[in-house]
């Protein structure tokens, strides 16, 4: 499926918000390429960084899911942004939000420059030394 084809899919709202975080993260991560595939069980936008997952955009029943490999790896990253979007509904990688209100779209700018600045593959290495020493 494109990623045309997914946004077609959604309630006229949700389209906005995808579409609206899209462009951010196409904006501040050049990095990344952009295509659809099932995640979790969903269709999913995903942001892939040398062919590696870093970013997902996704739709449940009452909310938006925006996935961040960046936010799950930094958690100083995490602690800033659970701060300043009150609204939204954190999980470990991920911000669950039903509206643009709970997540303005200047803060996700913000939050998605900070994280097109973080180096997934180091991260991803930092991630399996830590496991090794458990």
């Amino acid at each position: 499926m494109s990623i045309t084809d997914f946004l077609e899919k959604q309630t006229p709202e949700n389209r906005g918000i995808l579409l609206a975080i899209h462009e951010s993260v196409l904006r501040a991560d050049k990095s990344v390429t952009a295509g659809c595939d099932m995640m979790m069980g969903k269709e999913t936008i995903q942001y892939l960084a040398a062919g590696r997952f870093k970013y997902g955009l996704s739709v449940a029943k009452n909310h938006v899911s925006l996935h961040l490999m960046p936010l799950y790896g930094v958690p100083a990253l995490h602690a800033k942004y659970v701060k300043l979007l009150p609204a939204a509904k954190f999980q470990k990688g991920c911000i669950n939000f039903r509206s643009l209100e709970e997540m303005p779209m200047e803060i996700v700018n913000e939050l998605m420059d900070e994280c097109a600045k973080v180096d997934l593959k180091a991260l991803m290495e930092q991630f399996k030394a830590n496991r090794g020493s458990k």
